[in-house]
């Protein structure tokens, strides 16, 4: 299995959501959301568009 090295305090975050949320681990819960993130970005049709999307949340400008 790989690993991902994250900071300290987001790590926390995911900690406690995680377990508000009712999920058996910080890593199901991560696992969870990549997979929705990675769902919702491949769903979108032409660079323009993820372009677009990434622009919108904040991770590219």
């Amino acid at each position: 299995m790989a690993r991902v090295k994250i900071d300290d305090a987001l790590f926390q975050r995911v900690k406690k959501m995680s377990e508000q949320a009712g999920y058996s681990s910080p890593e199901e819960f991560v696992s969870h959301v990549i997979e929705k993130e990675l769902s919702m970005l491949e769903s979108i049709d032409t660079n323009e568009d993820l372009t677009d999307r990434l622009k919108g949340l904040g991770y590219i400008e």
